[in-house]
């Protein structure tokens, strides 16, 4: 859902597998303090699951 709603409004987003890449998934993990997908991270604000609302708010633009 996020990456859908990331396309919807082209919003350009980095996405990492952290089923593969080990040590990202490490500082995922320590940024976090959660072991659950996704986390999104904008402007330094760490959001564990797809948040729309707040990710809107984080992005300004409108939740749709």
């Amino acid at each position: 859902m996020a990456k859908d709603f990331f396309k919807e409004h082209n919003i350009n987003y980095t996405e990492i597998d952290v089923g593969v890449d080990r040590e990202k998934a490490e500082e995922i993990i320590k940024k976090s303090g959660q072991m659950g997908v996704p986390v999104i991270e904008i402007n330094g604000e760490i959001i564990i699951g797809f948040d729309k609302k707040r990710i809107s708010e984080l992005l300004s633009i409108s939740p749709s």
